[in-house]
């Protein structure tokens, strides 16, 4: 590993000693010439792995012929993009959404957020979120994501938002007064959180209250949607149609680029001028992500995810110190007996070789690129399986000494 000089950048992220400087499919290449087998693929973004030759192909062409222009003028990329969108979302059907293009998941997010205001009008304009969640960095992002530990430093944060113990109906349910709620976003599996699941049903049960009481389902798909959890999107595990969808981290396989789909009758409380991005739907992104979704289309991505994560789920569970796995598809969160430190765990495999994270200090996650292949499963977990036996030998170790 490298030890990393100090650099100009701002101290906003706790970094690895570890400098990739290359990668090809599922392996990441440091600067002393170190393989990786990468299982966290950017927090869920290559997901057709790295340096992808049609997606590089797509940028280099679209970089020699047109970089940029702004949204004054029309795009035929990014409208061929949204359409490949409208099309996903339906499974398969136009699902007559419109999109809105921006650069990264919380930007997603802040449209979804203020076609919610457009939509309710004023003084109803409240949009309700489940704890735990995560929505984005901005500060009305950083509002509706359900962790009020990143709020402080921050107060005073925009106001409109509520948050509820996820999964649970009843107590949205409470919160959703029409009188000021103007929408509900959740994600279908929340990510940040530990790969945590909803109750069976929870989804639909959002979809019945939200046309029940007029309001907007908007779910933030930007973690498991374009094939990760073993359908296109993570809604269509339960067949349910959502009036707003958000998503980026996949949607370029790396090019920053994030996107807002609404059905028509929500697009359309957007007039000229209420939201607008200098680079969304650009044409160097809209290339990488038309070039990105063909190709995931082509080697059905939500298949691959399903086979290779019912692979390592089945692989996983057994192993020593392991006391579940929950997800869907490539999300998995692998669940720790207490006395193992899953972050310690996490910097362990890097050292052997294995990128993964820990976003709570008791779960493991794995989110490898949707080509990962079995071999390449059965590396992964043999490392994870050596190094959790390592880690329980020593803490019954240090029982028993006690």
């Amino acid at each position: 590993m490298t030890n990393l000089p100090a650099t100009h950048l701002m101290g906003t992220y706790h970094r690895a000693p570890v400098r990739f400087v290359e990668g090809e499919g599922c392996v990441l290449i440091a600067d002393d010439g170190r393989r990786y087998l990468d299982f966290l693929s950017g927090l869920a973004v290559t997901s057709l792995g790295h340096a992808h030759p049609r997606v590089a192909e797509a940028i280099c062409h679209q970089a020699r012929r047109l970089m940029h222009v702004s949204n004054l003028f029309d795009n035929e990329l990014a409208d061929e993009v949204a359409g490949m969108l409208d099309r996903l979302i339906g499974d398969g059907s136009p699902a007559g959404g419109k999109v809105f293009f921006a650069n990264s998941g919380a930007e997603a997010n802040e449209c979804a957020l203020k076609l919610a205001r457009r939509f309710g009008g004023r003084g109803r304009h409240v949009v309700i979120s489940g704890l735990g969640g995560f929505h984005g960095r901005t500060l009305a992002t950083l509002h509706a994501t359900g962790q009020p530990e990143k709020h402080e430093a921050f107060q005073p944060l925009p106001e409109g938002f509520r948050h509820v113990a996820y999964g649970d109906v009843d107590q949205m349910a409470s919160a959703a007064d029409p009188a000021v709620v103007a929408g509900i976003l959740v994600e279908p599996i929340q990510g940040e959180a530990g790969v945590v699941v909803p109750p069976p049903g929870y989804l639909r049960a959002l979809r019945e209250l939200c046309d029940e009481r007029q309001i907007l389902l908007m779910l933030d798909e930007v973690q498991t949607g374009l094939g990760r959890t073993g359908r296109w999107f993570g809604f269509q595990h339960e067949a349910v149609q959502p009036d707003v969808v958000t998503m980026a981290k996949a949607l370029g396989n790396g090019m920053p680029v994030g996107a807002c789909w609404a059905r028509g009758e929500v697009a359309e409380v957007f007039v000229a001028g209420d939201h607008g991005s200098t680079f969304g739907g650009q044409p160097l992104a809209m290339a990488a992500a038309r070039a990105t979704l063909e190709a995931l289309g082509e080697i059905d991505a939500p298949r691959q995810a399903t086979e290779r994560g019912a692979q390592l789920r089945e692989a996983l569970v057994g192993l020593p110190g392991v006391i579940g796995v929950r997800g869907a598809g490539l999300l998995l969160g692998v669940m720790l007996e207490p006395g193992l430190s899953a972050t310690e765990i996490a910097a362990a495999a890097l050292g052997a070789g294995l990128v993964i994270n820990a976003p709570t200090p008791s779960l493991l996650r794995l989110a490898p690129p949707l080509i990962v292949g079995p071999a390449e499963c059965d590396k992964a977990v043999s490392i994870i399986a050596a190094l959790l036996r390592n880690a329980v030998a020593a803490g019954s170790a240090g029982e028993s000494q006690r």
